[in-house]
Protein backbone atom coordinates (compact mmCIF):
# COMPACT_ATOMS: atom_id res chain seq x y z
CA UNK A 1 0.00 0.00 0.00
CA UNK A 2 3.10 2.44 0.12
CA UNK A 3 1.63 3.90 -3.36
CA UNK A 4 -1.23 5.80 -1.22
CA UNK A 5 0.25 8.62 0.22
CA UNK A 6 -0.96 9.64 3.71
CA UNK A 7 -3.89 12.99 4.28
CA UNK A 8 -3.25 15.14 6.89
CA UNK A 9 -6.84 16.05 9.23
CA UNK A 10 -7.61 19.46 8.21
CA UNK A 11 -6.76 21.84 11.39
CA UNK A 12 -9.61 23.37 13.07
CA UNK A 13 -9.09 26.44 11.45
CA UNK A 14 -9.67 25.19 8.15
CA UNK A 15 -12.54 22.98 8.90
CA UNK A 16 -14.27 26.53 10.25
CA UNK A 17 -13.46 28.66 7.81
CA UNK A 18 -14.88 25.57 5.28
CA UNK A 19 -18.20 25.69 7.45
CA UNK A 20 -18.27 28.90 6.91
CA UNK A 21 -18.10 29.03 3.44
CA UNK A 22 -20.72 26.25 3.09
CA UNK A 23 -22.90 27.99 5.32
CA UNK A 24 -22.35 31.38 2.95
CA UNK A 25 -23.64 29.11 0.10
CA UNK A 26 -26.51 27.97 1.56
CA UNK A 27 -27.74 30.91 3.07
CA UNK A 28 -28.23 32.73 -0.39
CA UNK A 29 -31.57 31.63 -1.64
CA UNK A 30 -33.12 34.48 -3.62
CA UNK A 31 -31.55 38.05 -4.73
CA UNK A 32 -34.30 40.74 -5.27
CA UNK A 33 -33.39 44.20 -6.85
CA UNK A 34 -35.91 46.80 -4.78
CA UNK A 35 -36.48 50.52 -4.62
CA UNK A 36 -36.78 51.84 -0.93
CA UNK A 37 -35.73 51.01 2.62
CA UNK A 38 -34.12 47.26 3.26
CA UNK A 39 -36.06 46.80 6.60
CA UNK A 40 -39.02 47.84 4.78
CA UNK A 41 -38.59 45.82 2.04
CA UNK A 42 -37.86 42.45 4.10
CA UNK A 43 -40.94 43.16 6.02
CA UNK A 44 -42.97 42.66 3.08
CA UNK A 45 -41.08 40.13 1.67
CA UNK A 46 -41.11 38.35 5.14
CA UNK A 47 -44.88 39.45 6.34
CA UNK A 48 -46.93 39.91 3.23
CA UNK A 49 -49.62 42.15 4.99
CA UNK A 50 -53.41 40.93 4.41
CA UNK A 51 -55.30 43.98 2.66
CA UNK A 52 -58.93 42.83 3.18
CA UNK A 53 -58.39 41.16 6.90
CA UNK A 54 -61.31 42.11 9.29
CA UNK A 55 -58.50 44.35 11.40
CA UNK A 56 -57.52 46.17 7.92
CA UNK A 57 -61.20 46.88 7.00
CA UNK A 58 -61.76 48.61 10.71
CA UNK A 59 -58.83 50.24 10.16
CA UNK A 60 -59.89 51.52 6.89
CA UNK A 61 -63.22 52.51 7.98
CA UNK A 62 -61.47 54.20 10.73
CA UNK A 63 -59.46 56.28 8.32
CA UNK A 64 -62.86 56.89 5.84
CA UNK A 65 -63.68 59.32 9.65
CA UNK A 66 -60.21 61.26 8.95
CA UNK A 67 -60.99 61.90 5.02
CA UNK A 68 -64.19 64.05 6.00
CA UNK A 69 -61.99 66.44 6.82
CA UNK A 70 -61.20 66.48 3.28
CA UNK A 71 -64.60 65.99 2.13
CA UNK A 72 -65.38 69.10 4.26
CA UNK A 73 -62.78 71.22 2.13
CA UNK A 74 -64.61 70.50 -1.04
CA UNK A 75 -67.82 70.98 -0.15
CA UNK A 76 -66.49 74.51 0.28
CA UNK A 77 -64.67 74.74 -2.42
CA UNK A 78 -67.78 74.00 -4.51
CA UNK A 79 -70.00 75.76 -2.85
CA UNK A 80 -69.34 79.21 -3.14
CA UNK A 81 -68.92 78.26 -6.85
CA UNK A 82 -72.23 76.93 -7.17
CA UNK A 83 -73.40 80.25 -4.38
CA UNK A 84 -71.87 82.19 -7.29
CA UNK A 85 -73.82 80.88 -10.22
CA UNK A 86 -77.29 81.11 -8.17
CA UNK A 87 -79.26 84.22 -8.74
CA UNK A 88 -81.01 84.53 -5.97
CA UNK A 89 -77.75 84.09 -3.72
CA UNK A 90 -76.35 87.03 -5.88
CA UNK A 91 -79.62 89.38 -5.61
CA UNK A 92 -80.29 88.66 -1.83
CA UNK A 93 -76.67 89.64 -1.11
CA UNK A 94 -76.47 92.14 -4.49
CA UNK A 95 -73.45 90.58 -5.42
CA UNK A 96 -71.54 88.97 -8.71
CA UNK A 97 -69.82 86.46 -9.64
CA UNK A 98 -66.76 88.28 -10.08
CA UNK A 99 -64.78 91.66 -9.26
CA UNK A 100 -63.90 92.61 -5.85
CA UNK A 101 -67.07 91.80 -4.07
CA UNK A 102 -66.46 87.76 -5.22
CA UNK A 103 -62.94 87.93 -4.37
CA UNK A 104 -63.73 89.49 -0.98
CA UNK A 105 -66.43 86.59 0.30
CA UNK A 106 -64.71 84.38 -1.04
CA UNK A 107 -61.07 85.30 0.48
CA UNK A 108 -62.93 85.37 3.86
CA UNK A 109 -62.33 81.27 3.98
CA UNK A 110 -58.35 82.12 3.29
CA UNK A 111 -58.24 84.50 6.20
CA UNK A 112 -59.80 82.68 8.68
CA UNK A 113 -57.32 79.72 7.74
CA UNK A 114 -53.84 81.98 8.27
CA UNK A 115 -55.51 83.34 11.41
CA UNK A 116 -55.96 79.35 12.62
CA UNK A 117 -52.17 78.65 12.04
CA UNK A 118 -51.06 79.39 15.22
CA UNK A 119 -53.77 77.43 16.83
CA UNK A 120 -53.34 73.92 14.57
CA UNK A 121 -49.98 72.76 16.80
CA UNK A 122 -51.62 73.16 20.10
CA UNK A 123 -54.75 71.32 18.89
CA UNK A 124 -52.80 68.31 17.32
CA UNK A 125 -49.84 67.76 19.03
CA UNK A 126 -51.23 68.32 22.77
CA UNK A 127 -54.63 66.89 22.99
CA UNK A 128 -53.88 64.23 19.73
CA UNK A 129 -54.75 63.56 16.43
CA UNK A 130 -58.19 62.76 17.21
CA UNK A 131 -58.75 65.91 18.95
CA UNK A 132 -57.55 68.15 16.61
CA UNK A 133 -60.24 67.01 14.19
CA UNK A 134 -63.01 67.20 16.91
CA UNK A 135 -61.81 71.14 17.51
CA UNK A 136 -61.57 72.07 13.76
CA UNK A 137 -65.48 69.91 13.20
CA UNK A 138 -66.89 71.91 16.44
CA UNK A 139 -65.67 75.28 14.63
CA UNK A 140 -67.55 74.50 11.56
CA UNK A 141 -70.50 73.87 13.28
CA UNK A 142 -70.43 77.10 14.35
CA UNK A 143 -69.50 78.48 11.21
CA UNK A 144 -72.19 76.81 9.41
CA UNK A 145 -74.80 78.37 12.27
CA UNK A 146 -73.31 81.94 11.69
CA UNK A 147 -73.73 82.09 7.76
CA UNK A 148 -77.05 80.09 7.76
CA UNK A 149 -78.83 82.52 10.18
CA UNK A 150 -77.94 85.89 7.31
CA UNK A 151 -81.54 85.01 5.86
CA UNK A 152 -82.77 86.82 9.31
CA UNK A 153 -80.76 90.10 8.38
CA UNK A 154 -79.17 89.64 4.64
CA UNK A 155 -75.71 90.63 6.48
CA UNK A 156 -72.85 89.90 4.03
CA UNK A 157 -70.79 90.66 6.83
CA UNK A 158 -72.24 87.97 8.87
CA UNK A 159 -72.03 85.84 6.13
CA UNK A 160 -68.78 86.62 5.21
CA UNK A 161 -67.76 86.13 9.26
CA UNK A 162 -69.37 82.68 9.00
CA UNK A 163 -66.73 82.17 6.60
CA UNK A 164 -64.06 83.40 8.13
CA UNK A 165 -65.27 80.39 10.81
CA UNK A 166 -65.02 77.67 8.44
CA UNK A 167 -62.19 78.47 6.75
CA UNK A 168 -60.67 78.69 10.80
CA UNK A 169 -61.64 75.08 11.39
CA UNK A 170 -60.85 73.46 8.18
CA UNK A 171 -57.54 74.92 8.86
CA UNK A 172 -57.37 73.03 11.87
CA UNK A 173 -59.12 69.24 10.52
CA UNK A 174 -56.95 69.91 6.76
CA UNK A 175 -53.95 69.21 9.78
CA UNK A 176 -54.83 66.86 11.70
CA UNK A 177 -56.94 64.33 9.44
CA UNK A 178 -54.13 63.52 6.95
CA UNK A 179 -51.71 63.69 10.06
CA UNK A 180 -54.04 61.01 11.72
CA UNK A 181 -54.60 58.82 8.62
CA UNK A 182 -51.07 58.75 7.64
CA UNK A 183 -49.86 57.87 10.95
CA UNK A 184 -52.69 55.06 11.47
CA UNK A 185 -52.28 53.81 8.52
CA UNK A 186 -50.22 50.44 8.13
CA UNK A 187 -47.20 50.83 6.46
CA UNK A 188 -47.28 48.79 3.19
CA UNK A 189 -50.99 50.87 2.36
CA UNK A 190 -49.58 54.60 4.09
CA UNK A 191 -48.70 55.60 0.42
CA UNK A 192 -52.62 54.55 -1.30
CA UNK A 193 -54.40 54.66 1.83
CA UNK A 194 -53.54 58.75 2.45
CA UNK A 195 -53.68 59.21 -1.89
CA UNK A 196 -57.44 58.72 -0.78
CA UNK A 197 -57.56 60.90 1.59
CA UNK A 198 -57.87 63.73 -0.54
CA UNK A 199 -59.57 61.99 -3.33
CA UNK A 200 -62.51 62.93 -0.59
CA UNK A 201 -62.49 66.41 -1.22
CA UNK A 202 -64.50 65.68 -5.24
CA UNK A 203 -67.10 64.01 -2.62
CA UNK A 204 -67.46 67.40 -0.81
CA UNK A 205 -67.55 68.68 -4.16
CA UNK A 206 -69.90 66.58 -5.85
CA UNK A 207 -72.03 67.25 -2.70
CA UNK A 208 -72.03 70.45 -2.94
CA UNK A 209 -72.22 70.83 -6.79
CA UNK A 210 -75.56 68.55 -6.72
CA UNK A 211 -77.01 70.76 -3.97
CA UNK A 212 -76.52 74.04 -5.35
CA UNK A 213 -78.16 72.32 -8.77
CA UNK A 214 -80.55 70.69 -7.14
CA UNK A 215 -82.23 73.48 -4.78
CA UNK A 216 -81.67 76.05 -7.86
CA UNK A 217 -85.11 74.56 -9.16
CA UNK A 218 -86.37 75.63 -5.93
CA UNK A 219 -86.37 79.51 -6.14
CA UNK A 220 -86.38 81.32 -3.61
CA UNK A 221 -83.40 82.07 -0.81
CA UNK A 222 -84.13 77.85 -0.34
CA UNK A 223 -82.09 77.29 -3.24
CA UNK A 224 -78.91 78.95 -1.50
CA UNK A 225 -79.72 78.34 2.28
CA UNK A 226 -79.97 74.32 1.94
CA UNK A 227 -76.51 73.96 1.04
CA UNK A 228 -75.05 76.02 3.28
CA UNK A 229 -76.55 74.02 6.43
CA UNK A 230 -75.45 70.78 4.76
CA UNK A 231 -72.21 71.57 5.90
CA UNK A 232 -73.02 70.71 9.19
CA UNK A 233 -73.19 67.23 7.82
CA UNK A 234 -69.23 65.56 8.03
CA UNK A 235 -68.54 68.14 10.75
CA UNK A 236 -71.19 66.40 12.52
CA UNK A 237 -70.54 62.79 11.84
CA UNK A 238 -66.55 63.62 13.10
CA UNK A 239 -67.73 65.41 16.63
CA UNK A 240 -69.95 62.25 16.96
CA UNK A 241 -67.54 59.57 16.43
CA UNK A 242 -64.40 60.50 16.68
CA UNK A 243 -63.30 59.48 19.70
CA UNK A 244 -64.33 55.77 18.91
CA UNK A 245 -61.25 55.81 16.46
CA UNK A 246 -57.85 54.60 17.39
CA UNK A 247 -55.23 57.03 18.36
CA UNK A 248 -52.09 57.40 16.38
CA UNK A 249 -49.11 55.02 17.96
CA UNK A 250 -46.54 57.81 16.92
CA UNK A 251 -48.51 60.15 19.56
CA UNK A 252 -49.31 57.89 21.65
CA UNK A 253 -45.82 56.45 21.67
CA UNK A 254 -43.98 60.02 22.44
CA UNK A 255 -46.49 60.74 25.34
CA UNK A 256 -45.58 57.93 27.29
CA UNK A 257 -48.31 55.65 26.48
CA UNK A 258 -46.33 53.19 24.84
CA UNK A 259 -48.01 49.97 26.19
CA UNK A 260 -50.97 51.65 23.90
CA UNK A 261 -49.01 52.20 21.21
CA UNK A 262 -47.76 48.56 20.86
CA UNK A 263 -51.35 47.40 21.21
CA UNK A 264 -52.44 49.46 18.38
CA UNK A 265 -49.71 48.32 16.23
CA UNK A 266 -50.63 44.73 17.39
CA UNK A 267 -54.39 44.88 16.68
CA UNK A 268 -54.30 46.54 13.27
CA UNK A 269 -51.14 46.11 11.75
CA UNK A 270 -49.94 42.90 13.46
CA UNK A 271 -53.41 40.97 12.98
CA UNK A 272 -53.24 40.35 16.56
CA UNK A 273 -49.69 39.07 16.31
CA UNK A 274 -47.25 40.63 18.86
CA UNK A 275 -44.10 39.17 17.47
CA UNK A 276 -45.52 40.62 13.70
CA UNK A 277 -42.27 41.59 11.83
CA UNK A 278 -44.35 44.80 11.17
CA UNK A 279 -45.25 45.25 14.39
CA UNK A 280 -41.57 44.91 15.60
CA UNK A 281 -40.04 46.97 12.80
CA UNK A 282 -42.07 50.33 13.55
CA UNK A 283 -41.60 49.92 17.93
CA UNK A 284 -37.84 49.86 16.85
CA UNK A 285 -37.74 52.65 14.81
CA UNK A 286 -40.18 54.36 17.22
CA UNK A 287 -37.27 53.70 19.58
CA UNK A 288 -34.41 54.99 17.39
CA UNK A 289 -36.31 57.86 15.70
CA UNK A 290 -38.98 59.81 17.78
CA UNK A 291 -37.93 62.32 19.95
CA UNK A 292 -39.58 62.05 23.60
CA UNK A 293 -38.85 65.52 24.16
CA UNK A 294 -39.26 66.70 21.23
CA UNK A 295 -40.44 70.53 20.30
CA UNK A 296 -43.97 68.92 19.42
CA UNK A 297 -44.22 69.13 23.18
CA UNK A 298 -44.02 72.69 23.53
CA UNK A 299 -46.74 74.57 21.62
CA UNK A 300 -44.79 77.86 20.97
CA UNK A 301 -41.60 75.88 19.72
CA UNK A 302 -41.15 75.99 16.10
CA UNK A 303 -37.61 75.39 16.09
CA UNK A 304 -37.56 71.79 14.77
CA UNK A 305 -38.84 72.95 11.34
CA UNK A 306 -35.40 75.15 10.68
CA UNK A 307 -32.74 73.26 13.09
CA UNK A 308 -30.61 72.00 10.30
CA UNK A 309 -30.42 71.69 6.54
CA UNK A 310 -32.21 68.47 6.49
CA UNK A 311 -35.34 70.17 8.17
CA UNK A 312 -35.75 73.16 6.07
CA UNK A 313 -35.20 71.05 2.72
CA UNK A 314 -38.58 69.07 4.27
CA UNK A 315 -40.17 71.81 4.74
CA UNK A 316 -39.15 73.26 1.53
CA UNK A 317 -40.91 70.41 0.18
CA UNK A 318 -43.54 70.30 1.79
CA UNK A 319 -44.86 73.74 1.14
CA UNK A 320 -43.62 73.85 -2.32
CA UNK A 321 -46.12 70.60 -3.06
CA UNK A 322 -48.62 72.30 -1.33
CA UNK A 323 -48.27 75.50 -3.26
CA UNK A 324 -47.74 74.04 -6.24
CA UNK A 325 -51.04 72.00 -6.25
CA UNK A 326 -52.74 75.80 -5.54
CA UNK A 327 -50.83 77.50 -8.40
CA UNK A 328 -51.36 74.94 -11.30
CA UNK A 329 -54.51 76.75 -12.13
CA UNK A 330 -56.93 74.99 -10.28
CA UNK A 331 -58.21 77.73 -8.34
CA UNK A 332 -59.93 79.45 -11.05
CA UNK A 333 -61.58 76.54 -11.66
CA UNK A 334 -62.44 75.62 -8.31
CA UNK A 335 -63.69 78.76 -7.33
CA UNK A 336 -64.63 80.99 -10.06
CA UNK A 337 -65.67 78.38 -13.01
CA UNK A 338 -68.31 80.60 -13.45
CA UNK A 339 -66.51 83.80 -14.55
CA UNK A 340 -64.40 81.48 -16.63
CA UNK A 341 -67.61 79.89 -18.81
CA UNK A 342 -68.39 83.75 -19.06
CA UNK A 343 -65.21 84.04 -21.15
CA UNK A 344 -66.49 81.55 -23.62
CA UNK A 345 -70.34 82.55 -23.83
CA UNK A 346 -71.78 80.16 -21.53
CA UNK A 347 -74.06 82.38 -18.94
CA UNK A 348 -76.84 80.05 -18.48
CA UNK A 349 -76.61 79.14 -14.70
CA UNK A 350 -78.07 75.87 -15.04
CA UNK A 351 -75.48 75.02 -17.77
CA UNK A 352 -73.25 76.42 -15.85
CA UNK A 353 -73.92 73.95 -12.68
CA UNK A 354 -74.40 71.20 -14.71
CA UNK A 355 -70.75 71.57 -15.92
CA UNK A 356 -69.51 72.13 -12.50
CA UNK A 357 -71.06 68.96 -11.56
CA UNK A 358 -69.64 66.44 -14.29
CA UNK A 359 -66.46 68.19 -13.67
CA UNK A 360 -66.53 67.25 -10.23
CA UNK A 361 -67.69 63.98 -10.92
CA UNK A 362 -64.75 63.08 -13.94
CA UNK A 363 -62.32 64.62 -11.60
CA UNK A 364 -63.47 61.88 -8.50
CA UNK A 365 -62.56 59.04 -11.02
CA UNK A 366 -59.11 60.20 -12.03
CA UNK A 367 -58.08 61.19 -8.55
CA UNK A 368 -59.43 57.49 -7.41
CA UNK A 369 -57.07 56.16 -10.30
CA UNK A 370 -53.94 58.56 -9.47
CA UNK A 371 -54.45 57.24 -5.74
CA UNK A 372 -53.95 53.56 -6.75
CA UNK A 373 -50.83 54.24 -8.38
CA UNK A 374 -48.99 56.57 -6.16
CA UNK A 375 -47.16 52.92 -4.59
CA UNK A 376 -46.63 51.43 -8.40
CA UNK A 377 -45.64 54.40 -10.69
CA UNK A 378 -43.98 56.72 -7.53
CA UNK A 379 -44.61 60.27 -6.31
CA UNK A 380 -42.37 62.26 -8.29
CA UNK A 381 -43.64 60.56 -11.97
CA UNK A 382 -47.05 61.46 -11.09
CA UNK A 383 -45.91 64.90 -9.96
CA UNK A 384 -44.00 65.67 -13.15
CA UNK A 385 -46.88 64.32 -15.24
CA UNK A 386 -49.53 65.90 -13.96
CA UNK A 387 -47.47 69.27 -14.15
CA UNK A 388 -46.50 68.78 -17.89
CA UNK A 389 -50.10 67.73 -19.29
CA UNK A 390 -51.48 71.00 -16.78
CA UNK A 391 -49.03 73.33 -19.08
CA UNK A 392 -50.08 71.76 -22.41
CA UNK A 393 -53.91 72.25 -21.42
CA UNK A 394 -53.81 75.53 -20.33
CA UNK A 395 -51.77 76.14 -23.93
CA UNK A 396 -55.14 74.55 -25.39
CA UNK A 397 -57.42 76.36 -22.80
CA UNK A 398 -55.43 80.19 -23.91
CA UNK A 399 -55.70 79.45 -27.89
CA UNK A 400 -59.84 78.06 -27.32
CA UNK A 401 -60.23 81.21 -25.45
CA UNK A 402 -58.74 83.74 -27.47
CA UNK A 403 -60.72 82.11 -30.47
CA UNK A 404 -63.90 82.61 -29.07
CA UNK A 405 -63.52 86.33 -27.61
CA UNK A 406 -62.26 86.86 -31.54
CA UNK A 407 -64.96 85.11 -33.67
CA UNK A 408 -67.82 83.68 -30.86
CA UNK A 409 -67.94 80.66 -32.64
CA UNK A 410 -69.60 77.57 -31.48
CA UNK A 411 -66.56 75.55 -31.52
CA UNK A 412 -63.87 77.75 -29.93
CA UNK A 413 -66.74 77.25 -26.79
CA UNK A 414 -66.80 73.70 -27.15
CA UNK A 415 -63.05 73.43 -26.94
CA UNK A 416 -63.08 75.21 -23.94
CA UNK A 417 -65.30 72.98 -22.30
CA UNK A 418 -63.33 70.42 -23.79
CA UNK A 419 -60.36 71.75 -21.81
CA UNK A 420 -61.44 72.21 -18.86
CA UNK A 421 -62.74 68.53 -18.16
CA UNK A 422 -59.31 67.83 -20.10
CA UNK A 423 -57.58 69.76 -17.43
CA UNK A 424 -59.41 68.11 -14.27
CA UNK A 425 -58.76 64.68 -15.29
CA UNK A 426 -54.80 65.45 -15.69
CA UNK A 427 -54.88 67.82 -12.59
CA UNK A 428 -57.11 64.89 -10.34
CA UNK A 429 -54.32 61.97 -11.11
CA UNK A 430 -51.10 63.80 -9.86
CA UNK A 431 -52.07 66.31 -7.57
CA UNK A 432 -55.41 65.48 -6.17
CA UNK A 433 -53.63 62.29 -4.48
CA UNK A 434 -50.62 63.81 -3.61
CA UNK A 435 -51.51 67.18 -2.24
CA UNK A 436 -52.18 64.99 1.19
CA UNK A 437 -49.48 62.67 1.03
CA UNK A 438 -46.76 64.17 -0.08
CA UNK A 439 -46.52 67.37 2.58
CA UNK A 440 -47.42 64.94 5.44
CA UNK A 441 -44.84 62.29 4.99
CA UNK A 442 -41.92 64.29 3.86
CA UNK A 443 -42.18 65.77 7.68
CA UNK A 444 -40.63 64.05 10.73
CA UNK A 445 -42.97 63.45 13.96
CA UNK A 446 -41.51 66.21 15.94
CA UNK A 447 -42.32 68.48 12.47
CA UNK A 448 -45.11 67.34 11.82
CA UNK A 449 -48.28 68.69 13.10
CA UNK A 450 -46.49 71.95 13.28
CA UNK A 451 -45.15 71.42 9.72
CA UNK A 452 -48.24 71.40 8.53
CA UNK A 453 -49.42 74.18 10.12
CA UNK A 454 -46.97 76.18 7.96
CA UNK A 455 -47.73 74.26 4.93
CA UNK A 456 -51.23 75.30 5.91
CA UNK A 457 -49.92 79.30 6.10
CA UNK A 458 -47.71 78.81 2.87
CA UNK A 459 -51.19 77.26 0.87
CA UNK A 460 -53.37 79.98 2.53
CA UNK A 461 -51.37 82.93 1.59
CA UNK A 462 -51.20 81.97 -1.79
CA UNK A 463 -54.45 81.16 -2.14
CA UNK A 464 -54.84 85.32 -0.93
CA UNK A 465 -53.99 85.87 -4.69
CA UNK A 466 -56.17 82.68 -6.04
CA UNK A 467 -58.59 84.78 -4.47
CA UNK A 468 -57.98 88.35 -5.15
CA UNK A 469 -55.91 88.25 -8.03
CA UNK A 470 -57.98 85.54 -10.73
CA UNK A 471 -61.13 87.17 -9.93
CA UNK A 472 -59.85 90.48 -11.27
CA UNK A 473 -57.81 89.25 -14.10
CA UNK A 474 -60.85 87.48 -15.78
CA UNK A 475 -62.57 90.14 -15.82
CA UNK A 476 -59.82 92.83 -16.90
CA UNK A 477 -57.78 90.86 -19.41
CA UNK A 478 -60.23 87.29 -19.72
CA UNK A 479 -58.41 84.43 -21.36
CA UNK A 480 -54.88 86.40 -21.06
CA UNK A 481 -54.58 84.91 -17.71
CA UNK A 482 -54.28 81.76 -18.54
CA UNK A 483 -50.53 82.35 -20.00
CA UNK A 484 -49.21 82.64 -16.67
CA UNK A 485 -50.47 79.08 -16.00
CA UNK A 486 -48.87 77.74 -19.01
CA UNK A 487 -45.79 79.32 -17.69
CA UNK A 488 -46.21 78.83 -14.22
CA UNK A 489 -46.51 75.00 -14.72
CA UNK A 490 -43.81 74.06 -16.58
CA UNK A 491 -41.58 76.39 -13.61
CA UNK A 492 -43.41 73.38 -11.64
CA UNK A 493 -42.45 70.35 -13.69
CA UNK A 494 -38.83 71.75 -13.93
CA UNK A 495 -38.01 72.66 -9.91
CA UNK A 496 -39.82 69.14 -9.49
CA UNK A 497 -37.45 67.31 -11.53
CA UNK A 498 -34.49 68.84 -9.91
CA UNK A 499 -35.04 68.81 -6.21
CA UNK A 500 -37.93 66.31 -5.05
CA UNK A 501 -37.34 63.33 -3.70
CA UNK A 502 -39.31 59.83 -3.97
CA UNK A 503 -41.18 58.79 -0.92
CA UNK A 504 -42.41 55.57 -1.93
CA UNK A 505 -41.51 51.95 -0.10
CA UNK A 506 -40.25 53.20 3.41
CA UNK A 507 -41.97 53.78 6.95
CA UNK A 508 -42.46 57.30 7.50
CA UNK A 509 -39.20 56.84 10.51
CA UNK A 510 -36.72 55.39 7.61
CA UNK A 511 -37.74 58.52 5.36
CA UNK A 512 -35.05 60.15 7.84
CA UNK A 513 -31.87 58.52 6.06
CA UNK A 514 -33.02 60.13 2.78
CA UNK A 515 -33.55 63.56 3.94
CA UNK A 516 -30.16 63.54 5.71
CA UNK A 517 -28.22 62.49 3.17
CA UNK A 518 -26.26 64.80 0.95
CA UNK A 519 -28.36 64.86 -2.16
CA UNK A 520 -31.90 63.22 -1.00
CA UNK A 521 -33.44 63.56 -4.46
CA UNK A 522 -30.40 61.30 -6.18
CA UNK A 523 -30.08 59.18 -2.01
CA UNK A 524 -34.33 58.41 -2.67
CA UNK A 525 -34.07 56.91 -6.24
CA UNK A 526 -31.11 54.37 -5.12
CA UNK A 527 -31.90 50.97 -6.34
CA UNK A 528 -30.50 48.17 -4.16
CA UNK A 529 -29.92 44.24 -4.47
CA UNK A 530 -30.73 42.71 -1.35
CA UNK A 531 -29.59 38.57 -0.44
CA UNK A 532 -31.71 36.71 0.68
CA UNK A 533 -31.84 33.37 2.92
CA UNK A 534 -34.41 30.89 3.47
CA UNK A 535 -36.28 32.60 5.93
CA UNK A 536 -36.82 36.06 3.97
CA UNK A 537 -33.92 37.37 6.18
CA UNK A 538 -31.50 39.63 4.57
CA UNK A 539 -27.59 38.67 4.32
CA UNK A 540 -26.21 41.32 1.99
CA UNK A 541 -27.01 44.20 0.54
CA UNK A 542 -25.51 46.08 -2.77
CA UNK A 543 -26.33 49.00 -4.38
CA UNK A 544 -27.78 48.09 -8.11
CA UNK A 545 -26.34 48.82 -11.18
Amino acid sequence: MGGISERKAPSFEEREEHDIQMDNEKVVTEVVVVKGNEAFNQAYIKEPPKPFSYRALILYASCIIGFLCSTMNGYDGSLLNGLLSNPDFKNFFHGSNDGIWAGLVSSMYQIGSVVAIPFIGPAVDTFGRRAGMLIGALIIVTGTIVQGTTISNASINQFMGGRFLLGFGVSIVASAGPVYVVEVSHPAYRGIVTAFYNTFWFTGSIIASGATRGCLNMGGNSSWLIPVWLQLMCSGIIVVVVYWLPESPRWLFVNNQRSKAKDMLVRYHGEGNAESVWVKLQLEEYEQYLEMNGADKRWWDYRALFRNKSSMFRLACNCAISIYGQWAGNAVLSYFLSAVLDTAGIKNAVTQLNINLGLNCTQLFFALVGATMVDKVGRRPLLLFTNIACCVVWIGMTIATSQYALHESAAAAKATIAMIYVFGMVYSVGFTPLQALYPVEVLSFEMRAKGMAFSNFAVSAGNLLNQFAWPVALQKIGWKTYICFVLWCAFQAITIYIFIPETKNRTLEELDDIFNAKNPRKASLEKKKLALDANKDIVKVDVAV
